[in-house]
């Protein structure tokens, strides 16, 4: 039985990145188009928002499902990462846009009260102030530049989905099925980043004793 191969031919990989890159920007300018020939229905400003926001959530799970899906399926996207990873910070960057322009008018106390009254917002702002570093280093000049410093620095990613899921799960009283399945995924991600290297020292250590007895073995 033919194993199941999710792998695009090398010589097309350069150009699924791009490709990835519009298909990702697809929804938002669909849903812009619909704003602006009002179709977003009785509150465009808020629905458009929330749309940026639910994408923003989409693509952060995707992000952080690349490392999992590897190890436990096999299935290599670390190519795509990266485009993902931009794509949320993009997505991020429009709802906070379309909130302090469109929302609130650029009106800084307006927003100031909002945030008193709203504390979710300011789990929103921080995931936001925390994926542009990762954005603005998400490039090979960087990675060199850095070092193992870039690794420990894109490790706040997982810091952002935390941020991201209590902003998401905050912002409204009551919580679909939909969006249920996100917040579980997200939690579920932060639980296998958590686990992983702990599964790692624990398959050393399994892996030492019995290096130890070939070696005796050897020996004798």
């Amino acid at each position: 039985m033919a194993e199941l191969s999710l792998a695009i031919p090398k010589r097309w990989q350069p150009a699924s990145v791009w490709l990835l890159y519009v298909a990702g920007l697809l929804p938002a300018a669909w849903t812009f188009y619909l704003g602006a020939t009002d179709q977003l229905g009785a509150d465009p400003v808020k629905t458009f928002e929330l749309f940026l926001g639910i994408w923003t959530i989409r693509f952060l799970i995707v992000t952080l499902m690349v490392s999992p899906v590897r190890e436990l399926f096999g299935w290599n996207y670390l190519r795509y990462r990266r485009a993902l990873g931009l794509l949320t910070f993009y997505y991020a960057l429009m709802h906070f846009t379309v909130y302090m322009v469109l929302d609130q008018a650029m009106d800084i106390q307006a927003v100031i009260n909002d945030v008193l009254k709203r504390p979710f917002i300011m789990f929103g702002m921080a995931a936001l102030a925390m994926l542009i570093p990762l954005a603005l280093t998400s490039n090979n000049v960087s990675i060199r530049r850095l070092g193992k410093n870039w690794i420990w620095l894109h490790r706040l990613v997982y810091v952002v989905a935390a941020s991201g899921a209590l902003h998401f799960a905050l912002s409204t009283k009551i919580l679909d099925l939909e969006q249920y399945i996100y917040l579980g995924l997200i939690i579920a991600l932060i639980l296998y980043r958590a686990w992983r290297p702990i599964a790692r020292s624990r398959k050393k250590g399994q892996g030492r004793p019995r290096n130890r007895a070939v070696a005796s073995t050897s020996e004798a």
